[in-house]
């Protein structure tokens, strides 16, 4: 049987942290930025966590143990 593959989109934009949680970035910070406020950018800046609930799709599209 072939090998499971990893979904590629997916391997680009999370990453597991070492307590198996996934990291993300965080969307709208790409452009028209100039009517967006100073703290919106920041907090915009910082990654963020992958919801509970999408969580277990997530890890199926990397191909991680449940």
């Amino acid at each position: 049987m072939p090998k499971m593959k990893t979904n590629s989109s997916a391997k680009k934009r999370f990453r597991v942290t070492g307590s198996g949680k996934i990291k993300r970035k965080h969307a709208y910070k790409r452009h028209i930025l100039t009517k967006k406020t100073k703290k919106q950018k920041l907090a915009l800046t910082h990654d963020g966590l992958v919801h509970k609930a999408d969580t277990s799709n997530v890890k199926f599209m990397l191909r991680i143990g449940k």
